[in-house]
């Protein structure tokens, strides 16, 4: 008698649903429960459940994994070998615009005489200046020293001698360049001498300057070009480096031309 007072008012609900939940039993009301919750399972769900991963599947991972870092590896050194090329031509392509060719005499800051064979063998990093500029010398000497700095922190690198030649001889004697360098670096040689000899270094490395107008103190500026120059331990001009490069830049050029270079003296 219940279930005919309770079936009207309870068939419209039940009809939208599948044949398993009309059962009005304990063992129905459990096959109802469970059928709505698998129903709930979506496919992916009831294939992680029954297809695990296996052994195949982290096979493929390291595959490819390894045929990534293979791709990798050789874009790393195709890139290398670019560079290195690109660097070459430079190099050949700055030397055939016959930079630094010859030699010279000159004065370092302790009044001994200089030239071009002392560097033999050595890194060179020259700078063109004088010592009453008031701001682009320094700032320039600051980041060449910089410069060996860095590399004189890296061993195995072989040492770069800092140079400072005056385009000034006329203020710049001995003792100026003595008392000038000092405050830079304790390797920093400071080169002058005369007139002739200022000039005659100064158009080898292609170097212009022009001393201007002298003031009421008889105190003048001098115009000149401003680079870094990279002279090979063969003597030979390989690189220079305008104000803007930086410091990290030119260390790093320097590196290259060093893990690069061959001597042709030998």
């Amino acid at each position: 008698m219940l279930l005919l007072i309770w079936a009207p008012k309870a068939w419209h609900r039940l009809s939208p649903l599948k044949p398993p939940a009309l059962l009005w039993t304990p063992g129905g009301e459990a096959r109802h429960v469970r059928y709505r919750l698998l129903s709930r399972q979506g496919p992916g769900e009831r294939g992680r459940q029954t297809q695990p991963q296996g052994p195949g599947f982290r096979t493929r991972l390291l595959i490819t994994g390894l045929f990534g870092a293979g791709l990798g590896g050789a874009w790393l050194a195709a890139r290398a070998e670019k560079e290195r090329r690109r660097q070459q031509q430079r190099t050949e392509a700055l030397r055939q615009a016959a930079v630094g060719q010859g030699d010279f005499s000159l004065l370092d800051h302790r009044g001994q005489a200089r030239c071009k064979a002392d560097f033999r063998g050595q890194w060179v990093l020259m700078y063109f200046g004088f010592t009453h500029c008031p701001d682009i010398c320094p700032d320039e000497l600051e980041k060449l020293v910089q410069v060996v700095q860095e590399l004189e922190a890296e061993p195995g690198l072989p040492p770069v001698q800092p140079v400072f030649i005056t385009v000034d001889p006329e203020r710049d004697t001995v003792a100026a360049m003595a008392r000038y360098v000092q405050d830079f670096h304790p390797r920093l040689l400071g080169l002058t001498g005369s007139a002739e000899q200022v000039a005659q270094v100064s158009r080898s490395y292609r170097v212009y300057y022009s001393a201007g107008p002298k003031d009421e103190d008889q105190d003048y500026v001098v115009d000149h070009s401003v680079a870094i120059y990279l002279l090979s331990p063969d003597g030979l001009f390989t690189d220079y480096y305008g104000r803007a490069r930086s410091a990290q830049q030119i260390a790093d050029s320097v590196r290259r031309h060093m893990a690069a270079f061959r001597s042709v003296l030998h």
